[in-house]
């Protein structure tokens, strides 16, 4: 089964065993919630639909967005990232997973974020 990994340059720091997940994190600035779901492919990540409760600096809401529940929802054409890469510092806090009906910190398999090691990487891989 392929599942998703997390780290950086090529090395894995951790695995997790899931076909989809949702990476969802606040806005730094703005204090707005953004979720992203994707689905994990033998490709890489491939971006489904996109949700953020609303605009602010630097988050401009797509042309073509619904709003839908109190959030504007929509979809990217990309093609599917191998790896993804996300900025992950003490100062912006951390990102979230979410799977299986849960949300959990990436600090539960990585440890908090930390200065000296500003990014990491998901992409899809088997075990």
């Amino acid at each position: 089964m392929i599942g998703l990994c997390l780290g950086l340059a090529g090395t894995l720091w951790a695995q997790l065993p899931v076909p989809a997940f949702t990476l969802a994190w606040t806005h730094t600035i703005e204090k707005i919630r953004w979720e992203e779901d994707y689905r994990v492919t033998p490709q890489g990540l491939l971006l489904g639909e996109a949700r953020v409760k609303g605009s602010g600096a630097g988050m401009e809401i797509p042309a073509d967005a619904v709003l839908e529940g109190g959030s504007w929802h929509y979809r990217r054409a990309l093609p599917p990232l191998q790896p993804l890469r996300l900025g992950r510092t003490p100062e912006a806090g951390d990102y979230q997973l979410c799977f299986d009906g849960a949300c959990h910190p990436l600090s539960e398999w990585l440890g908090p974020p930390q200065a000296e090691r500003p990014a990491v990487e998901l992409w899809s891989c088997a075990p």
